[in-house]
């Protein structure tokens, strides 16, 4: 069984057209997701939940919105199923990220969850990004702990829009763009920081964090993995006059215990009349997916 989990920021959630709205969710529904991280949720908790309602039956999956219709996260619930929320998501989020920990139904019920986050970094400001990407590696320090009272920490997958650029050393990975030629004056603030130097320098930080937390960049390892494809690592968003070349800001991590069973990583691109971001698609083998969560379980089990 193949597992897809799709991310994408659909730029301001269509701003209030319903037709928008409703063909960039059967494009998403066309790929087959069984795990949805979505950002830009705009006025999706307007009259009632109205909107979220909408997308759900859209998607054929159940969804859960994060504080302030930031982001979202939708399951297939023949595949995933949820086993707690995390409302309370620390302190200086601008854009709230949705957090679930959910179990792999296949995996049985006494396998291990995992921790699921759909998140947006802040636009505007370099540093508050950095403290929500810390806020962030919590995820994968999560606990849970079984019904014979053993205690593991949960594998996590964490989506989103970055705002950000990835550390540079990958082969073919979108170059960082150079501070000066952004003509963008603002965008030059928002994309950089004051290095140890005293210089300014395009803003990698958030990726440094969590991959110093142990979360890898699931393109990165795609890219370079045998058998893997530099596809992974194609561009996010277009490239512009104003804010600098091809770029990819959004990205998956997941803790390496995931990473076995990564079997692609792709990008399907969006035209610019639909979002200003591409469609970010993993998928994942099933089974391994079922080892990795029993294992932990089944290594305390006492002989039979």
């Amino acid at each position: 069984m193949r597992i897809t989990v799709l991310c994408w920021n659909f730029e301001r959630n269509g701003s209030g057209s319903h037709i928008a709205r409703f063909q960039a969710h059967e494009t998403l529904r066309s790929l087959n997701p069984h795990l949805v991280l979505r950002q830009e949720m705009w006025g999706s908790d307007a009259d009632g939940h109205r909107t979220m309602f909408e997308l759900e039956s859209i998607l054929g999956m159940r969804g859960w919105l994060g504080p302030k219709s930031s982001t979202a996260i939708f399951v297939d619930p023949t595949v995933f199923e949820p086993v707690r929320t995390w409302p309370d998501t620390g302190p200086m989020w601008v854009q709230p990220p949705t957090a679930l920990t959910v179990r792999f139904k296949p995996a049985g019920v006494e396998s291990m969850p995992l921790a699921v986050v759909s998140y947006h970094l802040n636009y505007g400001s370099p540093g508050n990004r950095e403290v929500e990407s810390e806020w962030l590696t919590t995820w994968a320090d999560k606990k849970w702990t079984t019904l014979e009272g053993q205690t593991f920490t949960t594998p996590a997958l964490l989506g989103g829009d970055s705002n950000s650029f990835p550390t540079p050393g990958t082969p073919n990975d979108p170059p960082l763009p150079t501070l000066s030629k952004i003509e963008d004056r603002p965008h030059r603030l928002h994309r950089s920081y004051i290095g140890p130097d005293g210089r300014r320098q395009m803003d990698t930080r958030p990726d440094e964090i969590l991959r110093t937390a142990g979360l890898k960049d699931v393109a990165r390892y795609w890219a370079t993995a045998p058998g893997g494809n530099t596809a992974a690592i194609a561009r996010t968003v277009n490239g512009c006059v104003t804010h600098g070349p091809d770029a990819r800001v959004d990205r998956i991590y997941a803790t390496t215990d995931l990473l076995p069973a990564v079997r692609g990583v792709d990008v399907i691109e969006v035209p610019l009349t639909k979002s200003d971001h591409h469609i970010l698609r993993l998928d994942l083998d099933g089974d391994v997916l079922t080892d990795i969560l029993t294992r932990p379980i089944s290594a305390t089990l006492p002989a039979a």
